[in-house]
């Protein structure tokens, strides 16, 4: 499944990354995939993707009052998941830099009867005042922002001191054999499939797997967070480890 967020870039990649993370690019990557985004991604993932959005929410719930921030957001699955689960009055915010995936989003919410707000935004700088959230969650999402250690402060930014944040991506399997499979469905099966029914011709199916590999996974991950403000980061791996949930504190009075 591609990313569940289009997530908000607004600088183009460095220039020794291989993948296109520009700003033009993705936007209009995501925005030709829309219409078919959830068909796609429940194919593709065999559905799993909806148990992981699940575990997310169990182990970083909805604060018990307050707001909470999804970020690259994309057509909502993760925010809306959290407005199933979260109690009345909770204020829960969608952010994307893409509007065609937003407005997929704002439908699925009106046709479910669920409160969101929609903010098309730049994950690299959130329209947000310093420490309004009490937790920010991004699902596949982390890996499209062009400059991953300046998404992450922006979300420590905006998250409350002692604030949690979830992150809910792909990562690659440490299991060789696992590996194995998992990377040769990535490359040979998942772009055929995934261009095809998506019908775009930005090769969006292509980008994520390149993108997946080349993403800091594992401790490399953990580091960035915790250089962006963080403490306390725990990495839950799911299904064998081809996702893993990376679960982290906001240090009370140090800014993201």
């Amino acid at each position: 499944m591609i990313a569940e967020s289009t997530a908000t870039i607004g600088q183009p990649a460095a220039a020794h990354n291989a993948v296109d993370k520009s700003g033009a690019k993705v936007r209009g990557m995501f925005a030709e995939i829309a219409p078919r985004y959830d068909l796609v991604n429940r194919m593709l993932s065999g559905g799993i993707d909806v148990w992981w959005r699940h575990v997310t929410v169990r182990r970083a719930p909805p604060p018990p009052a307050g707001a909470m921030l999804d970020v690259c957001t994309g057509t909502g699955d993760l925010a809306l998941a959290y407005a199933r689960a979260a109690r009345p009055g909770v204020r829960i915010v969608a952010s994307d830099f893409c509007r065609p995936m937003l407005d997929r989003g704002v439908e699925k919410a009106r046709a479910a009867g669920k409160s969101v707000e929609w903010i098309e935004a730049d994950a690299q700088a959130l329209p947000f005042p310093a420490a309004t959230f009490d937790l920010v969650t991004v699902a596949f999402g982390l890996r499209n922002i062009a400059d991953t250690a300046r998404g992450l402060a922006e979300m420590g930014r905006v998250l409350k001191p002692g604030g949690r944040l979830a992150i809910l991506e792909f990562s690659l399997p440490r299991n060789a054999l696992v590996r194995g499979g998992y990377l040769w469905y990535f490359r040979r099966v998942l772009p055929f499939l995934g261009n095809a029914v998506a019908r775009n011709r930005s090769d969006a199916y292509t980008y994520l797997n390149k993108s997946v590999e080349e993403f800091p996974s594992g401790e490399r991950l953990a580091t960035l967070v915790r250089a962006a403000g963080f403490d306390t980061v725990e990495m839950i791996p799911l299904t064998f480890g081809i996702a893993t949930l990376t679960l982290a504190t906001r240090v009370s009075g140090k800014a993201g």
